[in-house]
């Protein structure tokens, strides 16, 4: 007999866990920080992200759920009897530098999928771990803010439009120039360093647009609010407008454009593409 999960329920019983672990943390800025080494996405691993990943492993472990984790810290590891029947793809906690220096947005982010793909997810949640908002969607049942449908904005005008754009690293030098011409045309620009959630803002309006053309976006960081972005009907792509889709591992990098409407998507991708002639 086959297991039915419900993963609604389970996932928001993950973000409960999380959030009950991380309660008892001490960690401020003004503590010496341990180090936990470097995850298998490449960033240093904090104790909050540990502590998140571990209370994600033992509430599926409690349900006695077999899955393979595909996370930014283990990296991918087999869990169970039958670990490829579900995929769990997870960033525990995406914003643990803003955790750490006290700056309140930061989030969990958990995918579930069929296969190690971001076009098998069927099942996801982004919570931010501070304002009590939680973004969830099932594939071809709509995406919801705290158990109400969202959508995205209509918004049409780059002069008008709140835009993120992911600048941080070194390839910055070598995306900037591509850029210039929106950020010239666009004069609300944010970005707050929880990406998972900044594509959720997307997803329900808050923003108009968030953009990495950097390749390096991990697909740990992208794979639930890629699905909740797909079901509120915002549209995510490569930055050359082709659908986004690759495999799901912490090392897998992508570059994308998510937009509010298929206008400004146009308006973006137009104006990205001119300038890397």
């Amino acid at each position: 007999m086959t297991q039915k999960i419900n993963w609604p329920q389970i996932l928001t019983q993950c973000k409960n866990a999380i959030q009950e672990q991380i309660k008892l943390l001490p960690e401020t800025i003004s503590q010496p920080k341990k180090s936990y080494g470097i995850g298998a996405g490449g960033d240093e691993t904090k104790q909050v992200d540990l502590i998140a990943e571990n209370a994600i492993i033992a509430t599926l472990q409690h349900h006695n759920i077999s899955f393979t984790l595909i996370s930014e810290e283990i990296g991918i590891k087999k869990y169970g009897e039958t670990p490829n029947k579900h995929f769990v793809t997870a960033d525990p906690i995406d914003g643990s530098t803003n955790f750490c220096r006290g700056i309140p947005f930061y989030a969990t982010s958990i995918a579930i999928s069929t296969k190690p793909t971001l076009n098998t997810i069927h099942a996801a949640l982004v919570a931010d771990l501070v304002h009590g908002i939680t973004y969830t969607a099932q594939k071809g049942k709509g995406a919801y803010r705290n158990n109400k449908k969202i959508s995205p904005s209509k918004e049409t005008s780059l002069e008008e439009a709140v835009i993120g754009i992911e600048l941080h690293r070194e390839e910055a030098k070598k995306v900037i120039s591509k850029l210039a011409s929106l950020i010239q045309q666009t004069k609300h620009l944010r970005h707050i360093g929880a990406n998972a959630l900044e594509l959720c803002y997307v997803a329900d309006g808050t923003t108009d647009a968030f953009i990495d053309i950097r390749g390096r976006f991990r697909t740990t960081d992208i794979a639930a609010a890629w699905l909740i972005l797909n079901e509120s009907n915002s549209i995510i792509t490569t930055p050359e407008g082709k659908p986004l889709n690759t495999k799901l591992d912490p090392k897998e990098k992508v570059s994308f454009i998510a937009s509010a409407n298929p206008n400004i998507h146009t308006k973006i991708l137009n104006l990205i593409k001119k300038e890397s002639k």
